[in-house]
Order: structure tokens, then sequence, then C-alpha cells
């Protein structure tokens, strides 16, 4: 009862924003859900202003609800699938990844980006937008704004790429499978990949998609990576300060992402029905939106205003860096 006391109205509040939100996303398909929660929830912080008792509430939506969403994304995933496609794309999809991480901290670095910005909006490009954001955030110890401020940024170039990704595909003689395969490797969001690619053809449309969900799995290893290099981090401060080693990997390993995995598996092994797959695809997407719109709840636009527009620039060359990477990968392996 305490607990409900605590949390309950925060989470009502952004479960109210989150059906808002998603009603929206409906209508506007290529803005989705989870931007509109963000931008309503920023709004609503920047102007009214949450309530007070609400704060409990929206800091666990942001946190533990954006964890349990990645793993009932998990559930909709089939392993099978994934295999089969990642074979086929892993070529493409394993340069397009070091395209968005190596450009991202290069250039981010360079530009005197923050870290974790670079860092979210490298994995964002490189792996599924919203979705690895969600997942990374919590092991690097990404605070609201960065989050919000990198969901942002990707979200901006998912409109140019829906937009600008087709006709390209029609000028530059892409087969359906070629396109299907570009733009399942270089959209971010899995709402703008299938936008794209529907509106190139149904063909490429449905090969995207399933490109699109076997880039998602990456999110696995890149997790586990990131926190490999956060334990390090915390290994050396707590030597520096202590002089002794203190912190384990088990403290912040992303057990999340371990359910994610094993949530996979079920499905693989055939325990969910489509039915059931559907239902748990959707539930994941709404659980997303309500994470997100506690994020643009928590989110301080003074604060993002003072970052900058150089996120923005950032996430603009890492996005036009991975797209001609994927076209060079496909002409180079002859698969246009």
């Amino acid at each position: 009862m305490s607990w409900m006391k605590e949390k309950g109205s925060g989470i009502l509040l952004c479960l109210v924003i989150a059906f808002i939100a998603s009603f929206l996303g409906n209508m506007f398909p290529i803005i989705g859900g989870a931007v509109f929660g963000i931008v309503i929830g920023i709004i609503i912080n920047n102007t009214l202003g949450k309530p007070q008792n609400t704060a409990g509430g929206v800091s666990f939506a942001s946190k533990k609800i954006l964890q349990w969403a990645i793993v009932v994304l998990g559930a909709g995933l089939s392993l099978k699938q994934v295999w089969k496609t990642g074979l086929d794309s892993l070529s493409v999809m394993i340069f397009t990844l070091a395209a968005a991480f190596l450009s991202a901290y290069i250039l981010g670095k360079v530009m005197k980006v923050d870290r974790n910005i670079r860092n979210l909006i490298g994995v964002g490009t490189a792996i599924c937008g919203g979705s690895a954001i969600a997942a990374i955030s919590p092991i690097i110890e990404a605070d609201e704004m960065e989050i919000a401020y990198s969901i942002s940024t990707i979200f901006l170039f998912n409109i140019i790429a829906v937009l600008i990704f087709p006709p390209i595909g029609h000028i530059l003689g892409f087969s359906d499978k070629a396109f299907g395969l570009w733009a399942g490797t270089a959209i971010n969001d899995t709402s703008s990949v299938v936008a794209a690619g529907y509106a190139f053809s149904n063909a490429a449309g449905a090969y995207a998609t399933i490109v699109k969900l076997t880039r998602t799995t990456m999110i696995i290893p890149i997790s586990i990576i990131f926190t490999i290099i956060m334990a390090m981090k915390k290994r050396r401060q707590a030597t520096k300060e202590e002089g002794s080693v203190n912190y384990s990997l088990k403290k912040i390993f992303p057990w999340f992402i371990l359910w994610f995995l094993i949530a996979s598996l079920l499905n693989t092994m055939g325990l969910f029905s489509v039915d059931v797959v559907q239902i748990l695809n959707k539930l994941a997407k709404f659980m997303i939106v309500m994470a997100l719109s506690a994020v643009g709840l928590s989110a301080d636009f003074k604060k993002m205003m003072k970052t900058g527009v150089r996120p923005i620039f950032l996430g603009f060359f890492v996005w036009f860096i991975v797209a001609v990477v994927s076209i060079g990968i496909l002409y180079a392996t002859g698969q246009i």
C-alpha cells in the first residue's frame, strides 16, 4: 500500500500521457508514440510542472518500466528468423555498426559532445533508435535530459530517412531486397524502417522489417560490452578513491538483457502463438511510450538548450556515414 501511495500517482500520470501519445502515434506513424510521449512530458514538466507527489512514480516508470519493455520486446523476436536473415545481412550489419560507433566516438570527441550523449546517439543510430537508447541508458547511468536529447536527435533523422530513402533507392536502381537491406541497416527506428520499406515496395518493406528485427538483437552484445566498460571504469574509480577494488561486474550487469534473451528463446521454441506475439509487441511499444513519457516529465528543457546544437550535428554526421557505408557494402558485395 505504501509503495502505491509513493509511486501510484506518478505511474498513473505516465499511463495517461502514454495513452494520448499512442493515439497520436497511430494517427501520425511517421512520428510515433514514443516521440509524442517525450514531447508531451517535456511540455508539462517545463510549463505547468509535474505534481510533487508524482516524482517517485515518474522515476520508477523512466527506469524500471523501460527495462521491462525491453524484456517484452524480446518475446517478439524469433532467433531462427534472425539467424537466417543475419547470415544474409551480416557483412552490411558489421560495417554499419562499426561505422556508427567509431564516427560517434571520434566526431563526438572532436565536437566536444558529452560522453553519454555521444554513446546514446551512437547506439541509437547503430541498432534501433529509442529501444537501444532505452537499453543502454541505465547501464551508462545516463540522466533524463541526455536520454530525451538523444532520442529527439535520432527521431529527426528518422523522419528525413523515411522521406528521402525511397526516391534515392529508385534513382540508384535498388532491387527490393537491396533496398530492404539498406533501410533495415541504415534507418534507426523500427516504425521508420517499415514506413520507408513499404514506401519503396511491399517486398522491400517485408524484408526491411526482418533485417531490422535482426539488428535489434545487437542490443545483447552491445549492452554486455558497455557493461564491461562501465565495470572497468568503476573499478578504476574504486581503486583510486579507496586504494582497493570493491566493485563487481554483478552490481551493474543489465539483467533485463538476459531476460530479453530468455523471452526471445521462448518465442523461438514456439511457446508463444502468433496472436500472443502480436499482443506482446504492442505491449512492449506501449511500455516504451509510457517510460519515455516519464523521461520527458523528468527532462529540464533549459538544460537541454544549454547542451546546444552539437549533438544534432553529431547525429546527422553519424546517420549520414552509416547510410553511405551501407550502400558501399551493398555494392562491394554485389547485392545491388
